[in-house]
């Protein structure tokens, strides 16, 4: 529109020299009124250079904030998180768990489980402390720790939207505030298994990715992304919006899971929360409520088990 009004308001001057032009006296002055310059590309919200811009901003929330300023509402867990004992801390450098430092009693007496913890956060390139014991004490709060502890980062949590640019076809599991972390992690193990898009989370009153979810998740944590959501039936309108269908797992489901008519599609499958299952808004919000045929002497499948099946059956449906 821009261009059309400057090229009216440039006009040949017959009685001047070929090529010579001249303005419009203050003629054009009306047509011009009310007309800004061309928004930028990037301010253009169906061009792809806008797209490429609030791609970059995502990524670059997700970035560690400069020390001594905030991080970002919503991106981490909070705060640093310790495993303490021999057993735990091995278990969690064989699993890949990143780490920030491990710290060892500078009086230890060293076993093999001690070796190979000091040389696998060595051969990570995690930082090793010698601290007495009294520190030690400190960091555990009290907890037998056996020498030493492992420093964990906060997970570094997606936004819901990044999901979305996953390779087709979108598969996108939505937790309705699960509480154990052991389940979070067998989803996320799950979710790896079947090639998941990632996994949605509440913000609030909902297992996070602890090193409990991570360990149990058998390294698919470092692999399978987690969103994690200020509203779940927010999201979800979201998802509904940018094409992608929402069903609900319910013992009391509208149709069986394999007969759902859903599954070849871009999906949201959503799972609710051990005892009280799926919130009535996110119920409601969905586009439909499934239910995975069981025998009659079971009463209920576990959450991540429930999530495996539907997970299957979504993938299935389009191989």
């Amino acid at each position: 529109m821009a261009g059309n009004s400057q090229r009216r308001g440039a006009t040949r001057n017959p009685g001047s020299k070929k090529g010579a032009s001249v303005g419009t006296g203050g003629h054009g002055r009306k047509a011009l009124e009310g007309k800004g310059p061309t928004p930028k590309a990037e301010d253009r919200p169906y061009h792809k250079a806008h797209k490429a811009k609030q791609r970059a901003e995502r990524e670059a929330a997700k970035r560690p904030a400069p020390r001594g300023k905030q991080t970002p509402r919503n991106r981490t867990s909070g705060s640093d998180e310790l495993a303490i004992g021999r057993n735990s801390v091995l278990e969690a450098l064989r699993m890949g768990i990143p780490a920030n430092v491990l710290h060892v009693f500078n009086r230890i007496e060293a076993d093999d489980r001690v070796t190979e913890i000091v040389g696998l956060a060595v051969e990570a390139g995690i930082e090793v402390r010698e601290v007495t014991k009294a520190a030690l004490d400190g960091l555990a709060g009290g907890s037998p720790h056996q020498g030493v502890a492992l420093e964990v980062p906060p997970y570094e949590y997606a936004d819901p939207r990044d999901l979305l640019e996953a390779t087709a076809p979108v598969r996108i599991v939505v937790l309705d505030h699960i509480q154990d972390p052991r389940n979070l992690g067998a989803i996320l193990r799950s979710a790896g298994a079947f090639g998941a898009s990632g996994v949605v989370i509440p913000e609030r009153r909902a297992a996070g990715v602890t090193v409990a979810a991570w360990k149990v998740s058998a390294g698919a944590a470092a692999r399978v992304p987690v969103a994690r959501a200020t509203n779940i039936a927010r999201t979800l309108e979201d998802y509904k919006k940018a094409g992608v269908f929402a069903i609900g797992l319910d013992a009391g489901g509208e149709v069986d899971l394999h007969e759902s008519n859903l599954l070849d599609g871009p999906l949201a499958i959503v799972v609710g929360s051990e005892g009280d299952g799926l919130s009535r808004l996110v119920s409601e919000t969905c586009d439909q409520i499934v239910s995975i045929p069981i025998a009659a002497t079971t009463e209920s499948l576990n959450a991540s088990v429930a999530t495996s099946i539907a997970l299957y059956e979504a993938k299935r449906a389009v191989s």
